[in-house]
């Protein structure tokens, strides 16, 4: 029986609280992550505070496969973080990412009725470009570095090396970075379009 392999999964939360809060809600959301760092299979978490909506935060999570993420979810250190800010934070809205796509979906605010607003993934094009602007340099960079040291060594040897140095930077240093900092480009309506 072949074994099925899952993507990585983000779950991406909007969380409301209230601004007076906000310090406590800072420590809480810090607690939640260094418990989610200690599970099996957790691969990055972080939040934003939207400008335009003090109340919103917009928090991310992400775990190596469905099965990891269940059981974080259904952890007990888990339930009693939840419990702990149940005083702190209302969940909004939340949302299951899988692939690429959840490094480039952005919750932005809410609408006027109260629904939080989601810009969608950019065109797979600029997602493609946000990737070769850094992964190009690095594999330039990290492919030198190891030909000074392993250059000898079989070709297949030499590409898985520099795949397993290059997965980690890209995944928890590059592509967030990269796509923080082209958001607007990444985001951008096309000419003509309001």
């Amino acid at each position: 029986m072949q074994e099925v392999r899952h993507s990585a999964v983000t779950v991406a939360v909007t969380r409301l609280v209230d601004p007076a809060q906000a310090r406590e809600a800072d420590a809480w959301a810090r607690a939640g992550q260094d418990l989610a760092r200690q599970a099996p299979g957790y691969l990055g978490s972080g939040w934003v505070r939207d400008p335009g909506e003090p109340r919103a935060w917009h928090m991310l999570y992400r775990f190596a496969d469905p099965e990891s993420l269940a059981a974080w979810e259904g952890s007990p250190e888990r339930a009693w973080w939840i419990a702990a800010g149940s005083d702190l934070v209302r969940t909004h809205r939340e949302q299951r990412l899988t692939g690429i796509e959840g490094w480039f979906d952005v919750p932005v605010g809410e609408t006027g009725a109260g629904e939080p607003m989601m810009i969608t993934a950019p065109p797979r094009w600029k997602q493609a470009v946000s990737i070769f602007v850094v992964f190009f340099p690095l594999s330039l960079l990290v492919n030198w570095l190891l030909g000074l040291v392993i250059g000898g060594w079989p070709l297949p040897v030499r590409v898985l090396l520099a795949t397993v140095v290059l997965t980690p930077l890209m995944t928890y240093l590059f592509l967030p970075w990269i796509t923080a900092l082209l958001r607007p480009w990444l985001h951008a309506r096309p000419r003509g379009r309001r």
